[in-house]
């Protein structure tokens, strides 16, 4: 941005242990973020089941009971809604307090303990036994990475002042935020494919299960070293000084930061609302629907396989002599754990698109001077692509050999977007005060991208409901309400503040 005459001192041993570390946090935020596109449909299939069967019991048919909670039932879709928007509405709410936590009491402590919280919360999230258990576990997953990566942010920005060195570590740190999306994709796959010979969960083998519980393992690094890791010495000296001003949410909305407050809310929470409107619903519209018949509805390539080896499952059953409610839940299971590694695999390509977005974004960053220009490197084309993709899928899902070129197409959709979210880690921490850095980050992050943005994926789902499962619906409302958000943030760009010279120094 402007770097300084000197060259930075080089990284010692303890910085690149930060660096690595947070590399390792924000890989994880996103790990624990993006499981819920993953397993959302079988673990809706596997929850409501016992609810469809009261339905049954009630007197109702059992085809209209299936249908209350299929994809595009009115059942499912309350519900979809409601895991997808509660807890991003949670994660706002507490993350905003987070933040203001984050300026009073210090990044490192606050970073630990919302580690602690969202690893923890995704393990029990594998044991749901209700909609609602799952709910309330998701909405303590949501309130700790929410609070994490907004105390990460001013943390990285406060240890390493050198403008041209912050830019590096903050963008090349948060492009491992991808690798998150990478590993949940291959823990999925890993999950689906090994759940036979994984130990029972209430009675079943379900992979949805096994993705959520890996969600504790990566965190226990992170526990274990980041209270070690030193403090941020900005915060710590002001604070020892007494010259740390009080934060407030109240600050954030005077006459000298009120624009950079509301413009840098919305436009965050357009790039938000590009990938939940849209790219999160992929899965949803490609994978095989489970109840009732083992698979009817999504793309054909992923419906014929999991009727296939559904049917080989049934048939296994059978020769065993197992009981037919026991044979139909194997048939079941195995149908939608392979609908699910056919998905998961389609979703790898979006992130390793992300990983190559981000990664672009932050070498870019070091050498475009004007945010807003850069930033405009990655929407416009989104404004243009994304939307034209999602109405192409639409008339793709009837044919088997499109599989490929949708990987090739969300991979693209994937770079474009994800890395808008790397663009606000740079940009944030430079246009607000060291008081109000945690505050006004976590106000920018939480209601703009979690509240506003993610309740894309709210419209999408409300807007795209019908009697039976219909993705291509899903598809084409999710291109309009993409397009919606990206059109907002391209035109909101334009009168994005530019960071002063001061703020760098700061």
């Amino acid at each position: 941005m402007n770097p300084s005459a000197s060259a930075p001192s080089p990284l010692n041993r303890t910085a690149w242990l930060i660096c690595v570390i947070a590399a390792i946090g924000f890989a994880f935020d996103i790990y624990e973020l993006l499981m819920l596109p993953l397993i959302i449909k079988p673990a809706m299939a596997s929850l409501s089941a016992p609810l469809v069967e009261q339905l049954v019991a009630g007197g109702m048919e059992r085809a209209r009971a299936a249908a209350l909670w299929s994809p595009g039932g009115e059942e499912y879709v309350k519900w979809a809604r409601t895991l997808f928007f509660v807890p991003a509405i949670a994660g706002g709410v507490f993350g905003l307090l987070g933040g203001y936590l984050t300026d009073l009491l210090g990044r490192r402590r606050v970073l630990t303990f919302s580690i602690l919280l969202y690893a923890f919360a995704a393990f029990a999230a594998g044991f749901a036994t209700s909609l609602e258990q799952l709910l309330f576990y998701r909405c303590l997953v949501f309130i700790g990475v929410c609070v994490e990566f907004v105390a990460a942010v001013a943390w990285l920005a406060e240890l390493f002042t050198d403008p041209v060195q912050r830019e590096k570590v903050l963008g090349y740190t948060q492009a491992f935020s991808s690798f998150g999306g990478l590993l949940v994709a291959g823990a999925n796959i890993l999950a689906a494919k090994w759940a036979a010979d994984l130990p029972a969960i209430h009675g079943g083998h379900e992979a949805w299960r096994y993705t959520l519980i890996s969600g504790v393992f990566p965190a226990l690094p992170l526990i274990l070293i980041r209270p070690f890791l030193p403090e941020s010495p900005i915060w710590q000296r002001k604070r020892e000084s007494g010259t740390l001003r009080r934060p407030s949410i109240a600050a954030l909305f005077a006459p000298e930061l009120r624009k950079t407050t509301i413009l840098t809310t919305l436009v965050f929470a357009s790039s938000y609302g590009i990938a939940f409107g849209a790219i999160q619903q992929l899965p949803q519209i490609l994978g095989a629907q489970r109840l009732g018949t083992p698979a009817e509805a999504g793309h054909a390539a992923v419906v014929t396989a999991a009727k296939e080896k559904g049917a080989a499952a049934l048939a296994a059953a059978k020769a065993a002599g197992k009981p037919d409610p026991v044979a139909q839940r194997e048939q079941r299971q195995a149908a939608g754990n392979t609908s699910d590694q056919l998905v998961a695999g389609v979703t790898l390509w979006q992130e390793i698109g992300g990983l190559a977005g981000r990664f672009a974004l932050a070498m870019l960053a070091v050498a475009i001077v004007s945010r807003r220009t850069l930033l405009r490197l990655f929407q416009i084309p989104a404004l243009l692509f994304v939307p034209l993709y999602f109405w192409w899928v639409s008339t793709q899902l009837g044919d088997p050999g499109s599989l490929t070129p949708i990987k090739i197409g969300i991979f693209i959709a994937g770079f474009l977007t994800v890395a808008q979210f790397s663009f606000w880690g740079n940009y944030i921490p430079l246009v607000f005060p060291v008081h109000l850095r945690g505050t006004g980050e976590s106000f920018a992050a939480n209601i703009g991208g979690r509240v506003i943005g993610t309740a894309a994926a709210w419209i999408t789902l409300t807007l795209s409901a019908s009697d039976k499962p219909d993705p291509a619906r899903v598809a084409i409302v999710g291109a309009c309400v993409a397009g919606v958000y990206v059109l907002a943030g391209a035109l909101l760009t334009q009168f994005l503040p530019e960071p002063k010279p001061e703020a760098e120094k700061e």
